[in-house]
């Protein structure tokens, strides 16, 4: 089949899921055409097209960190937000002919120009809603005009792609009041090679590691959380060191706090990254808000590293007993859960055990592309 997939900028978390999808339906042997402003090389395999928007303020779901002019939809005027269409539009109209189904990310104003292009060529789209779109509006962001137009592409899609019940039930659901089997849930994937227990590197060398220590990957904000774990390393830094990875606003106050209980690492770069996750013994996070999905969380799994994690949101479909702790959402829980686990290095290994089985068995990339195939196939087989 041939794919068309159109996101409104490169995105962080649901960027990686689209160029992710992207890839290994191009590995089954199906084409994809791949559209975004900027898109740059793209997807290797791909037909990558970009987009030519009409503004140097580029149109996100919430901040993006490469330092681009940026503002996000959600508190936008109208007529801003609404002159940005047209360009999805044509940029996507250049592509879709012998296109089989639309991909769009995000219930935003991407997915109003994948709905109109679609619908006028008759074929089949699906919306990929991620709760970065979604919970603007449950605070009262976008204006009215353009939610409007924004639901209406969401109504009409043939189906709905979401990577928890969490994101169905208690984000879309409550704003657009849609029949359950229009949705089709899928997690994430994770690359079950990059992030495995062996594969290491030089990451202990390197950033002059003990064996045992702590890591917690992402910004530096309030939002994630970070000061979380900083308090909660009280609990256990006489057994192990918490490493950052990532970067932000707070992190001078923040390396203040922590001390000698673990430093911060700052950006680095992907490869990096997976040898710290898959070197670390625990991974820990305590983010503000009530996550979606949480996508380092499967990495630890693949990793052999057990997550601990605040309770709430869709985390629970990742971390299971057996493969992981989740806590009340207090640092002293969090940082008690870690510190028992450091505590049974026994119990540990066999936990991580158990959270490789479980990333092989139900997040390796390959496993959902297939999945997601499938539905899609069957979605252009059986459309009205």
């Amino acid at each position: 089949m041939r794919v068309v997939t159109l996101l409104m900028n490169r995105g962080r978390g649901s960027g990686e899921i689209a160029r992710q999808h992207a890839r290994e339906l191009i590995a089954l042997g199906h084409e994809v055409a791949f559209l975004h402003p900027r898109v740059g090389a793209g997807v290797a395999g791909a037909d990558n097209h970009d987009i030519e928007l009409h503004s140097v303020v580029m149109p996100v779901h919430e901040f993006l960190p490469e330092g681009l002019d940026q503002q996000p939809v959600s508190t936008m005027s109208a007529s801003q937000a609404l002159a940005y269409i047209p360009d999805y539009a044509i940029a996507l109209e250049r592509v879709v002919g012998g296109a089989d189904i639309v991909i769009g990310h995000h219930a935003n104003i991407a997915a109003v120009a994948v709905s109109e292009v679609a619908r006028r060529h008759g074929i089949p789209y699906v919306l990929f809603l991620h709760g970065t779109g979604i919970e603007p509006r449950l605070r009262g962001g976008y204006d009215d005009a353009v939610w409007a137009r924004i639901e209406e592409a969401v109504r009409q899609a043939n189906a709905i792609l979401v990577t928890t019940d969490y994101v169905r039930d208690h984000l879309i659901c409550p704003l657009i009041d849609l029949p359950l089997d229009r949705f089709f849930v899928l997690p994430c994937g994770v690359d079950i090679d990059e992030f495995q227990p062996r594969a290491i590197g030089d990451a202990h060398e390197r950033y002059d590691l003990p064996n045992a220590f702590v890591i917690c990957p992402g910004a530096v904000t309030w939002a994630k959380g970070t000061h979380n774990v900083v308090a909660a390393s009280r609990h256990y830094a006489h057994l192990a060191p918490t490493v950052f990875i990532g970067d932000g606003d707070r992190r001078p106050e923040l390396e203040t706090r922590l001390g000698g209980r673990g430093r911060f690492l700052g950006f680095v770069s992907a490869e990096e990254k997976a040898h710290l996750i898959n070197a670390a013994t625990v991974l820990v996070a305590g983010p503000e808000k009530r996550e979606h999905f949480g996508i380092i969380y499967i990495e630890a799994l693949a990793g052999g590293t057990i997550p601990v994690a605040y309770e709430g949101g869709g985390v629970g479909t990742i971390i299971t007993p057996g493969t992981g702790k989740l806590v009340p959402r207090d640092p002293a829980a969090l940082g008690e859960a870690t510190r028992n686990l450091l505590l049974q290095p026994g119990r540990t290994r066999a936990m991580a055990r158990a959270a490789r089985l479980r990333a092989e068995e139900e997040f390796a990339a390959p496993v959902l592309a297939r999945r997601l195939a499938s539905w899609l196939e069957a979605l252009i087989a059986f459309r009205p």
